[in-house]
């Protein structure tokens, strides 16, 4: 009887600390759901303040919350470009704000469309005689960009700024497979078409050569033209033509070299930074913390803003991410879960569709999925405008055939018309093993495809076949919809990507301009008139479990900057996920893929795998300690 007490003792003890965790668990989850959204009470006189901690994106990826919660590490933070030019362009106007504060210190790029978008908005709020003042520990390119556009540029004096341009080295691995013995095996259209080289060279082609290094050049003038016209005082030919002498005419000290480059205008600590801010805006009344001055975040002064619903309704859809098959997204453009938001849309009485592309392409299947979802908006007799952001390159390019207008900027990266298929066989290296294959066929596709015994000639040919016809179909809907020949498109096409300066001269592109001008060119087209109007993004419900699992994972994240070593630092870690990328492209089971190799990565792809985090019961347990 004595046992039997201290085991009903150990089982009520079991009981009552279950009870336990999951009354914490409840009330933490209500806690969480009752602060998730911002209030608009939270805005405040003063500054806008924008933390830029993390990427700017054309589309939020959602967090997925069981592998968010039990992986070991967190993802990083997100902020789409059209949000961060509705708060800034508000904040020009809006009387309640008379400064905009850019903390850069944790910033991790952006796409070169998407810094122009927000560089030109923040010069909306200058030219309303209102301050920009922009701090961080060190500066790399996409950081020198935005802080160009800022009145007053800060940097830590431990810190400094480091401008590499476009462009580097990317990996192949044509000599591993050659030691593993694995045959890649490529089927491809298109004499400029590289993203299988990394499978089957050892360098770059000649022809990649000269692709990359005219895109490279030409967002490299633009990256400069926009920088010097932001900041004509920087010297932008110290900094790049012998950047080792610039800084060793500073002595070593890279915060002074970035001051007598003029990248930016003083040198000093965060604190003496939020004293300048004091300067401007007044102190925070409720706070005792030196520097401490009156501010707005980003999330309060977005809830304070919301996107204008009046008037006639006109779609937009973001294809944003590489378009793959299936419901993958948002972040990613998965096929099947675009064409079902566009078809879910066909009864709303929309004046016009939008189509806002930021992807480098992908599945062909994928591709032509959404491209009949837009030919059934189009059937309805509206308008349809194609929005180019940083990137609508070969699959990207795909769904913007259907479009009565195209609309690109000079950076936008576009074209890449091609295709291809990659499937690895391993006979070489069964043999190498002793395994051997032998069997009975009755015909040349007996038994095929077989990646251990090998292909046939028969299914190598049919295979280049298919992709041939895959390229002709390609080559056709670009023709019809930019009513030019096969021939022309052929010779723009080989799989050869350009520059929206360029791609507009080739009529791949209507006319330069942003989501902003193909919106109005569609309410245009729409006969509007004075007519009120207002932009629909289909898909942009954001969930409270979303932003609760934000708020937990990234809102937590360790204070502090990084100087010049730790961004360096940053980008060689993300070597290591180009290499799981490559892999997952060689072993994947994906089908034709108009995708864009040379493009360069995503910002969101550049970062990936540079956060950790405790797991959730250290942030679970954070919401109870002091």
């Amino acid at each position: 009887m004595h046992f039997a007490g201290k085991v009903w003792r150990l089982l009520v003890g079991i009981k009552d600390g279950l009870v336990l965790l999951f009354m914490l668990l409840f009330f933490a989850a209500l806690f969480a759901i009752l602060t998730a959204r911002p209030s608009p009470a939270q805005v405040r006189e003063g500054a806008l303040l924008l933390e830029l901690d993390g990427v700017i994106v054309e589309e939020r990826t959602p967090i997925d919350p069981f592998a968010a919660l039990l992986s070991g590490s967190a993802p990083v933070g997100e902020y789409q470009a059209r949000d961060l030019v509705r708060a800034i362009n508000a904040a020009a106007s809006d009387e309640r704000i008379t400064a905009v504060v850019l903390d850069l210190d944790r910033f991790m790029g952006a796409g070169q469309v998407h810094l122009a978008e927000v560089g030109a908005a923040l010069d909306r709020v200058r030219a309303a005689d209102k301050p920009v003042l922009a701090y961080a520990t060190a500066y790399a390119d996409d950081g020198v960009f935005l802080a160009a556009h800022a009145s007053e540029v800060w940097v830590n004096p431990q810190g400094g700024a480091f401008v590499a341009g476009p462009g580097g080295n990317r990996l192949y691995y044509a000599g591993l497979l050659d030691k593993l013995k694995v045959n890649a095996r490529v089927y491809k259209v298109g004499t400029y078409k590289s993203a299988v080289e990394p499978y089957t060279e050892s360098s770059m082609s000649e022809p990649a050569r000269e692709n990359a290094q005219a895109l490279y050049g030409a967002l490299w003038e633009e990256w400069q033209a926009n920088v010097k016209k932001a900041r004509p005082a920087a010297d932008l030919k110290l900094v790049s033509g012998d950047p080792a002498a610039w800084v060793e005419a500073a002595k070593g000290d890279l915060a002074t070299a970035a001051l007598n480059a003029r990248l930016v205008d003083k040198l000093g600590s965060r604190t003496e930074f939020n004293e300048r801010v004091v300067e401007l805006v007044g102190e925070d009344e409720w706070s005792e913390l030196p520097g401490a001055y009156p501010s707005t975040q980003l999330a309060a002064w977005l809830e304070d803003n919301p996107w204008p619903r009046e008037g006639r309704e006109i779609g937009v859809v973001t294809i944003a991410g590489e378009i793959v098959d299936g419901e993958a997204g948002p972040g990613t453009a998965g096929g099947t879960r675009i064409a079902t938001l566009l078809d879910e849309a066909l009864d709303q009485d929309f004046a016009g569709l939008v189509v806002r592309v930021d992807s480098p392409g992908g599945s062909a299947l994928a591709s032509e999925e959404i491209r009949n979802a837009i030919l059934r908006h189009k059937a309805k007799d509206i308008p349809v405008a194609v929005s180019m952001a940083n990137v609508a390159a070969s699959g990207g390019y795909w769904v913007a055939t259907p479009a009565d207008r195209i609309f690109a900027e000079p950076e936008t990266i576009t074209g890449s018309i091609g295709i291809f298929a990659l499937i690895p066989t391993f006979e070489d290296a069964a043999a190498s093993i002793g395994v051997n294959s032998d069997g009975v066929q009755t015909g040349p596709l007996s038994g095929q495809p077989d990646p251990i015994a090998g292909f046939t000639p028969e299914v190598d040919r049919i295979l280049q076949a298919s992709i041939e016809d895959g390229y002709t179909d390609f080559l056709t809907r670009v023709a019809n919809a930019r009513q030019m020949t096969l021939e022309q498109v052929d010779r723009v096409g080989q799989g050869r990507v350009w520059d929206g300066g360029t791609a507009r001269q080739i009529r791949l592109v209507d006319e330069y301009g942003g989501m902003a001008d193909a919106l109005e060119w569609v309410a245009a087209q729409a006969q509007l008139g004075d007519e009120k109007w207002s932009a629909v993004y289909l898909g942009d419900d954001r969930s409270t479990t979303d932003t609760i699992l934000r708020q937990w994972l990234i809102g937590e994240e360790e204070a502090g900057g990084r100087d010049v070593f730790a961004l360096i630092a940053a980008d060689q870690r993300a070597k290591a996920g180009m290499v799981l990328a490559d892999t997952q492209r060689l072993l994947g089971t994906s089908g034709a893929q108009a995708y864009c190799l040379v493009c360069p990565s995503p910002a969101r792809a550049r970062v990936q795998g540079q956060r950790s985090f405790d797991g959730f019961v250290a942030k679970l347990a954070s919401l109870f300690s002091d």
